[in-house]
């Protein structure tokens, strides 16, 4: 059973370090692209760095949460 378990917690893991990846890619690097190739509809600075920061801890929330499901793995 605790291979089952072990596997189901990876899979877990796995899906929130994955969804804390694209939150960095859309939160992050999209509206520095946005801005960097002048978008038409390019919102205030302000708004870009606090969307950013958002998201950056976003990210990090999810990776972390990740991080603590793999303490649950059994020998």
């Amino acid at each position: 059973m605790s291979l089952i378990h072990n596997e189901r917690l990876k899979l877990r893991a796995t899906l929130l370090n994955t969804a804390a990846g694209s939150s960095f890619t859309v939160g992050v690097v999209a509206p520095i692209a946005a801005a960097y190739y002048s978008a038409a509809t390019t919102p205030g600075l302000w708004t870009i760095v606090l969307g950013v920061v958002m998201w950056i801890l976003t990210a990090i929330v999810l990776h972390l949460s990740a991080s603590h499901i793999l303490g649950g793995l059994r020998e």
